[in-house]
């Protein structure tokens, strides 16, 4: 027989608080690992934080653990299997790598020697994302102990990535090659955050990506606009002209095509959105903006989180130094990125790029457009199963209701949903304070203890309430 809810929850915490102190010295030494892989000259401390991490997993019950080698960075994968056969399979993933970090970046303490200061703990990588991919090692031991199980309710994976902060470039293809070992019924990111301390949230989905850059060339090189200028096409104009035709008057992206299958907000979602204690002022502070800006009948957190966008990241061409050149430039350049949402194909707006961009540019002007390798957005819908699990097991850690949210960024869940085919679900416990990428990056270590307590009830819920085989 289980035990009651109120006997668990008290079981989970008094375990949590039993092994804390083991638990912030194991993550210290982690982080004392300057596992930054944007730094070839770290690329051996990239495979020294694989190498602890999957022992460390092994110390903590995994009986399977792998270093999974890529053309760059190592990825950790650990798998424990449940005693029911039939329970779901959940992959949770992370990354073990790390922003850059210097004391002369303005860290009040040497950024790979973890400090705390009141309930904080100060070190690169502590929120982003060691620390939160460290909770579940905790987490997954408080729920055996809570349910007097050897193995965990589900068949639990963990993939947890060495190049997310350079971009995750091998990561696609590695998902690809492991799909079979990689098998889930449900995805769960540790990467993310929550709207405050005081508000607990989920996330439940985040934008994809599409960027392109449009080269346009005119004169053979460039030539006097006294002697030419009114009589041959300029490429600086047209780059112009190109910019002012991605939006209309009410700030839609103007390019045919781009809203198609676009998966629009629900009045539910818009509610929940609204719900949010958000002070549009202090956002507009954060962001150095004196104004909002976007598409009408859309709130600042919709546009943000739940529509798609085109912004201009670059644009030049033609004569940049000081005082006058009087000429025709030869060439210009532009720099496009598109957020895509939910039901929006990256391959589909390419093509529609790129045929909006050739119906820009004038006669006498040659253009090419470039774009990188695109990212899909994901998204979860509010009733989904494994969702409400996720949203149940904070319920339980925080002892009160939890709200909603979306990603505005983008990021490699996205791989993992398309390749697996599995829903994605967000877990975090990080706030906006943590100062990702940032001097003096922390965690607030009450939260983190919430997320063990989340990752602890967990598992339960999900093969509880959850049945989908894969």
């Amino acid at each position: 027989m289980s035990k009651p809810v109120d006997d668990v929850v008290s079981t989970v915490r008094t375990y949590i608080e039993a092994h804390r102190g083991a638990f912030l010295d194991d993550l210290a030494e982690w982080l004392r690992i300057p596992s930054v892989s944007a730094q070839p000259e770290h690329a051996a401390d990239v495979a020294r934080s694989a190498d602890w991490l999957a022992a460390k997993l092994r110390d903590t019950g995994f009986p399977t653990c792998e270093i999974w080698p890529t053309a760059g960075a190592p990825a950790v994968f650990a798998e424990w299997p449940s005693e029911d056969s039939e329970a779901p399979t959940v992959l949770v993933y992370g990354h073990h790598d790390v922003q850059p970090a210097a004391r002369e970046d303005g860290w009040d303490t040497d950024p790979f020697e973890p400090v705390i200061r009141g309930n904080r703990l100060h070190a690169r990588g502590a929120a982003d994302d060691k620390g939160q991919v460290f909770f579940h090692t905790l987490g997954v031991r408080a729920h055996l102990a809570a349910t007097g199980r050897t193995a965990p309710s589900v068949h639990l994976k963990l993939l947890v990535e060495g190049e997310e902060e350079s971009g995750s470039p091998h990561f696609r293809r590695l998902v690809e090659e492991r799909a079979e070992r990689l098998a889930a019924d449900a995805v769960i990111v540790s990467d993310t955050g929550m709207w405050s301390e005081d508000t607990p949230t989920v996330c439940t989905g985040m934008r994809g990506l599409a960027e392109c850059e449009i080269e346009l060339f005119g004169p053979a090189q460039d030539i006097h606009s006294g002697s030419f200028g009114g009589a041959v096409p300029n490429p600086a104009t047209a780059a112009a002209r190109l910019v002012a035709a991605l939006h209309d008057e009410h700030a839609r992206v103007a390019v045919p095509g781009f809203y198609e299958g676009v998966t629009e907000l629900t009045d539910r979602e818009r509610e929940l959105f609204a719900e949010l204690p958000f002070d549009e002022e202090q956002w507009l502070r954060t962001a150095r903006s004196t104004a909002t800006h976007g598409e009408a009948g859309h709130t600042t957190l919709e546009r943000v989180w739940a529509r798609p966008t085109a912004e201009v990241n670059g644009i030049g061409g033609g004569y940049q130094g000081p005082g006058s050149k009087t000429i025709i430039p030869s060439s210009a350049l532009v720099k496009l990125s598109f957020r895509l949402v939910a039901g929006q194909d990256p391959d589909h707006v390419e093509k529609a790029v790129r045929a909006w961009a050739a119906d820009q540019v004038p006669a006498g002007v040659r253009h090419e457009i470039t774009f990188g390798p695109a990212t899909r957005p994901c998204l979860t819908p509010l009733d989904h199963p494994a969702l409400q699990s996720v949203v149940r097991a904070m319920g339980r850690a925080f002892e009160q209701p939890i709200r909603y949210t979306r990603e505005g960024g983008s990021g490699p869940a996205a791989d993992l949903q398309e390749v697996l085919g599995a829903p994605v679900l967000f877990l975090g416990i990080s706030v906006p304070s943590d100062g990702w990428h940032a001097p003096n990056e922390k965690v607030e270590l009450d939260l983190l203890m919430k997320g063990v307590e989340t990752a602890a009830h967990l598992w339960g819920d999900l093969a509880e309430n959850w049945r989908e085989p894969h």
